[in-house]
């Protein structure tokens, strides 16, 4: 028999999905309780507001990032962990993507949280850049300080603004799937296109393949 889940883990994972489903702004602390068929008085006494809930989720969408974005410590980069990064991308946006959805709103809204993620922002900027240092180490792309900079900060605003463009596109903007964002995923992909060292196209354009969506399909 599996394990009960305490009270405060499912208000933490029906939010989640409520503020994935809906939008965090259509969606309250007493939609969450009635959700969950509790009364609001339980669900304050885990949580005094949906601002603490929304920071939990990020606290855990942090954690998830931080620990696949970092260059292995005990071997050279290869084209396999290129794939291994964007797959583990993909899941972490598609996962908390109410996160990129709303992200204006709720770090107006939350000064915590607002510099949470700008600590967040610039420590996964110097993380990234690591990882395409450690690309260029291993001999599968090539660029200099300045490009390998440029090219990190095109993929954070590329990824981070994803979801919110792909809401304009959609009739209904809620209307996602994690089909739509592997377009996104790729997108970055096209962005290094243009560093890659040419013993390790094929294997790149291979991984290209997989994460390729038409833009027929995103409605645009």
């Amino acid at each position: 028999m599996a394990p009960r889940i305490k009270t405060r883990d499912r208000i933490v994972q029906e939010s989640l999905a409520l503020f994935n489903a809906q939008g965090e702004r259509s969606v309250t602390t007493n939609h969450i309780a009635a959700h969950l068929g509790m009364s609001p008085g339980n669900l304050y006494y885990h949580f005094r507001n949906k601002q603490m809930i929304i920071a939990e989720l990020f606290a855990e969408y942090e954690a998830l990032v931080d620990s696949f974005l970092k260059v292995p410590e005990d071997r050279t980069l290869t084209v396999a962990d290129k794939a291994h990064y964007f797959e583990a991308l993909l899941a972490a946006m598609w996962r908390y993507r109410f996160l990129h959805r709303d992200l204006e709103h709720l770090l107006e809204s939350d000064p915590d949280l607002a510099a949470a993620y700008r600590a967040f922002a610039r420590r996964a900027l110097l993380n990234a850049k690591a990882v395409y240092r450690g690309f260029v180490d291993a001999g599968i792309m090539k660029m200099d300080e300045i490009q390998l900079e440029a090219l990190a900060l095109n993929a954070w605003i590329v990824l981070t603004s994803w979801v919110r463009y792909l809401c304009t596109t959609r009739e209904v903007a809620g209307d996602l799937s994690e089909e739509l964002l592997r377009r996104g995923i790729y997108q970055v992909l096209a962005l290094e296109s243009g560093y890659l060292v040419e013993s390790s196209r094929a294997a790149v354009e291979q991984l290209a393949e997989r994460l390729y969506v038409p833009l027929s399909d995103i409605g645009t």
